[in-house]
């Protein structure tokens, strides 16, 4: 029985055997999927997304050169390990596959003990590949996505959003008057409430593509694609109203004695064609303006389906 979370294995192999000896042999560990074709294996892959792909060399119509050339030229599995199966053993069919970018060889017969070895090899580079990934896009700090990752998730999702007609909603959070409460109760004590905030922000991106970011010092930003103005101030409101309930003491601030938030948001305007940098503009010069109109509000660009603006902050 396959376990959720369990790495998953494609055989691609145009022998029913080979096929079922592989997959036998690796059920008990990993989410096995078969193939019996190169047009199959290419199809399985790019709908299952699998970690490591066992593909036999020599098939009729497309043979595993020209699958791998295929999965090599598609970025979506441009990086999906691939081990070669093959019967053809002599030392340049070897080094053939290598030059192409297999992770590695296995000759026909193959021997169970050194095909779960070295698949149990490969797909821990792989969920090493990942682990040092994930730590690259992650703030250390906040544990939200980082500066980096935000730009290129929010440069896919304005794209994806040219494609579909769908809305895509931004916002900035900006922590009111931060300067102040680093310097009356000490750093330490600030990463803390920056932590606090970000786990706010982060409870409330419940959608899989909704992201939220560590923009830079004491600014966060939120991602929500295939969300309308309507339901993404909701969202901010909900924020700012659940980092109020927290009562973080703020006797430095000139806005509230409890922390608080300022925010800016806007809604893409696919109608007048705004560019990605333009709809990132407007949302800074409305956190601008919530911050010189007194902190702790909101102020969201006019939407014909938004209550008027400024929407203030609950606190």
């Amino acid at each position: 029985m396959n376990l959720p979370g369990m790495q998953k294995v494609l055989v691609a192999d145009d022998d029913a055997i080979n096929r079922q000896v592989l997959a036998e042999l690796l059920k008990p560990d990993y989410t096995v999927l078969l193939a019996k074709n190169g047009a199959q294996a290419l199809e399985r892959a790019t709908r299952h997304a699998p970690d490591l792909i066992l593909l036999d060399v020599m098939m009729p119509d497309m043979d595993g050169y020209e699958v791998l050339r295929r999965l090599r030229a598609d970025p979506q599995m441009a990086d999906i390990a691939v081990i070669f199966i093959s019967g053809l053993d002599r030392p340049e069919d070897e080094a053939n596959g290598l030059k192409m970018g297999v992770a590695d060889y296995i000759a026909k017969p193959f021997n169970a003990t050194v095909v779960l070895a070295r698949v149990a090899l490969h797909l821990q580079m792989v969920r090493q590949r990942r682990m040092l990934e994930h730590l690259a896009h992650v703030d250390g700090l906040t544990e939200l996505a980082n500066r980096r990752r935000y730009d290129e998730v929010y440069a896919n999702e304005w794209l994806r959003t040219q494609r579909n007609g769908r809305p895509l909603s931004l916002a900035m959070l900006d922590i009111d008057c931060f300067k102040q409460y680093n310097d009356h109760y000490g750093h330490p004590a600030g990463d803390r409430a920056l932590r606090a905030v970000a786990r706010a922000a982060a409870g409330h991106m419940r959608r899989p593509a909704d992201l939220a970011a560590r923009y830079g010092g004491e600014e966060l930003v939120l991602l929500m694609p295939d969300t309308d103005g309507a339901q993404a101030l909701q969202v901010v409101q909900a924020i700012c109203a659940e980092v109020a309930q927290l009562a973080i003491a703020h006797a430095a601030s000139t806005a509230s004695p409890l922390l608080t938030l300022s925010a800016g948001g806007a809604t893409l305007r696919l109608h007048k064609g705004e560019s990605a940098q333009d709809l990132l503009a407007a949302v800074d010069s409305h956190l601008y303006l919530a911050k010189q109109a007194g902190r702790n509000r909101i102020i969201w660009r006019p939407d014909p389906n938004l209550a008027p603006t400024p929407a203030p902050a609950h606190g």
